[in-house]
C-alpha cells in the first residue's frame, strides 16, 4: 500500500487512527483470498463485531511510503477471533496489533457462533 497524502497530518506523518484502517483493508483482502470475501457471510445476517483493537507504534510512516502490511488468523474460538497485523517498511517494523472480534446475528443482540467454513476457510 502506498501512503495518502489525506491519511496524514500537517508534518506529512500518517495520523494515527489510520493505522487501523490500513489493518481493517487487509482483512478485508484475507476475507478475500480465504473466502471469496465478507459480503458472504453479511448475506447470511451475520458480521464481526470489533471488541478490541490493540496498536503498538515503532517508526511513523509518512506521505507517498510504500509499504507492505500482513494479516494473520491468531485464534478462532467459539465465537470471536482474533487477528494480528505488522505493517513494514523495507525491513523496519513500523507497527503492529491485533484486532479481537466477536460474531454476531446483524440486528440481534448476543454473539452467535462463527460458521463452520468460515473456520475451515481462515484457519487453512
Amino acid at each position: 500500500m502506498r501512503v495518502r497524502y489525506n491519511e496524514c497530518d500537517p508534518l506529512g506523518i500518517v495520523f494515527n487512527a489510520n493505522y487501523l484502517v490500513y489493518a481493517d483493508i487487509a482483512i478485508n483482502e484475507l476475507w478475500r483470498e480465504h473466502l471469496g470475501g465478507y459480503e458472504s457471510m453479511m448475506e447470511e445476517g451475520l458480521d464481526l463485531a470489533v471488541v478490541e483493537a490493540n496498536l503498538r507504534y515503532f517508526k511513523p510512516l509518512h506521505f507517498d511510503d510504500e509499504f507492505e502490511i500482513e494479516a494473520k488468523v491468531e485464534h478462532i474460538g467459539n465465537t470471536s477471533m482474533s487477528i494480528s497485523f505488522t505493517i513494514e517498511l523495507g525491513q523496519d517494523e513500523m507497527a503492529s496489533g491485533n484486532i479481537a472480534y466477536v460474531c454476531v446475528k446483524t440486528g440481534a443482540d448476543g454473539s452467535q457462533p462463527v460458521p463452520e467454513r468460515v473456520r475451515d476457510g481462515l484457519s487453512a
